[in-house]
């Protein structure tokens, strides 16, 4: 994955997707545990939950896009464009899930709301796997690190 953003030669979009997806998950879970009786405050808590899920896939896309910027047109752009738009796909459904989850005084989910983002979930996790893979090929294309003697050592360093 040809990038700007890296942390210690990885790219960072494929890491920050964990972030909105785990939000994501755990307002699933507060929604579901609201549905099967847990308090109000659950409910409540799932949707500020899936708010900030929304916050963390805005910041994941903006560097998705700030990544697309420096890809001309070819093999390698096509993998990050699905990302990203796997990515803006999930985030849309929870958007839109949260706008109408705000009308309602109480900000509860509804049974066909929970399958809605267990739907979206998939998506997300789908997006899990493509950001594996892109970081993957971005490991798999950067050169070998050399200890100072200039021997190649074969490990991945942590900070570089």
């Amino acid at each position: 994955m040809d990038t700007r953003l890296r942390i210690s030669g990885h790219p960072i979009q494929p890491v920050l997707v964990t972030f909105p997806v785990g939000l994501f998950a755990c307002a699933f879970v507060f929604d579901t545990g609201r549905l099967l009786g847990a308090p109000e405050i659950v409910g409540e808590l799932g949707y500020w939950t899936a708010v900030a899920g929304l916050v963390a896939a805005a910041l994941t896309i903006v560097a998705g896009l700030v990544d697309l910027w420096d890809v001309p047109a070819g093999p390698h752009r096509r993998p990050q464009v699905t990302f990203t738009l796997v990515i803006a796909a999930m985030t849309g459904v929870f958007l839109l899930l949260c706008l109408m989850r705000a009308a309602t005084p109480e900000r509860g989910a509804t049974g066909g709301m929970v399958l809605v983002e267990l739907l979206a979930l998939a998506v997300g996790g789908f997006a899990v796997r493509l950001g594996a893979r892109l970081s993957n090929r971005a490991v798999e294309r950067s050169p070998e690190p050399e200890s100072p003697d200039g021997e190649v050592t074969g490990e991945i360093p942590l900070f570089s």
